[in-house]
């Protein structure tokens, strides 16, 4: 049975205390209503790219105000942190939220992020690797520096709950030799010459040598990171989709990437948006063959935006109506808990 996931890049158009408390207040509400994880992404400096620069902070407040829902990173950006501050604040995280902890890692994509930290987008690769390998060798309990010096408190159960983000084939089959979770991304960049290539056209390929390169044993971990917004009227969720993906569209020229069309329906196949109603949203995402491969959907409303409330009505349709049809029940189904005892 599928894991069914929240993602958020606190994009409310608010002021950063009350992005933080209506993020706090939908995943409370996707815990609510069943869903098994949530997910945050971290950007620096940003604001119109993701609200939120320090992810593991944010996510100990939403730890102490649940008690079921896992609580991960979609991504912390590595090559910019410090590994042993990152597996130390992750070790005591994952205390205070009694295990619930996962986590995500990537390099990081906006190109003005890296110069503070002496980096540049040619450079973070080598970073990466770098953080990731002393990050891994400091939840391995390996020495830090000194033969006196290892991680506390140790956490080596977080070694198993590693996932990585890629965009290309060879990135997926490093993450699978790795053992670790595989993160497929809504906004997968396409090939110039073919902008409207399907999205699972591309992952597909990255899920195959992924499971190739898998040890054996490993149970495959395939986070497929979609955005769906559902709402009770179709006409009305196309309706407040405009501004959102209009904003996009415009985004995305100005940076030199093309945009084919000016209508919302080709705003909707740029972005791989799936939107509208209940019906209309199951058999959008009936036409993404990777989510039947996926072990993680992870569902967010970027770049539709809508108000909040909207929001929260969007995840209780995707746990009572949507998810449902691909397989999923909620934990706090009577049958779901009866087959777990």
């Amino acid at each position: 049975m599928k894991r069914l996931g929240f993602f958020t890049r606190l994009l409310d158009k608010t002021s950063p205390r009350e992005r933080y408390r209506l993020a706090t207040a939908q995943i409370l509400h996707a815990e609510k209503w069943g869903f098994d994880s949530a997910w945050i992404a971290q950007h620096h400096f940003h604001e119109q790219e993701g609200g939120l620069p320090s992810p593991l902070l944010f996510l100990a407040s939403v730890a102490a105000q649940t008690s079921r829902i896992r609580l991960g990173t979609a991504i912390i950006t590595l090559p910019m942190e410090n590994a042993i501050r990152v597996a130390e604040d992750a070790a005591v995280l994952d205390l205070l939220a009694d295990h619930r902890i996962e986590l995500g890692f990537g390099s990081g994509g906006t190109a003005t992020s890296f110069l503070p930290f002496d980096l540049t987008l040619e450079t973070r690769g080598d970073a990466f690797a770098t953080q990731l390998e002393t990050l891994l060798s400091a939840w391995r309990g390996e020495t830090l520096g000194h033969a006196d010096n290892r991680l506390y408190p140790a956490a080596p159960q977080l070694l198993d709950r590693v996932w990585q983000a890629t965009f290309s084939v060879q990135g997926a089959a490093r993450i699978g030799a790795a053992g670790h979770g595989l993160m497929l991304s809504r906004t997968q960049p396409r090939p110039q010459v073919q902008p409207l290539l399907p999205l699972d056209d591309i992952q597909n390929p990255m899920i195959d040598a992924y499971l190739a390169a898998l040890p054996a044993g490993v149970e495959p971990r395939i986070l497929a990171s979609r955005t769906a917004f559902v709402a009770d009227d179709g006409a009305e969720a196309r309706a407040l989709a405009v501004p959102g993906l209009s904003q996009q569209a415009a985004h995305h020229r100005a940076a030199g990437h093309p945009i084919e069309g000016s209508t919302l329906d080709d705003y909707i196949a740029a972005f791989d948006v799936h939107l509208g109603s209940p019906r209309q949203v199951i058999a959008s995402l009936r036409q993404d063959s990777v989510l039947a491969r996926a072990t993680d959907i992870s569902f967010q409303v970027h770049s539709i935006d809508p108000p909040h409330h909207y929001i929260l009505r969007s995840i209780e349709l995707l746990a009572s109506a949507v998810a449902p049809a691909f397989g999923w029940r909620s934990p706090t189904d009577p049958l779901t808990v009866g087959e777990a005892s």
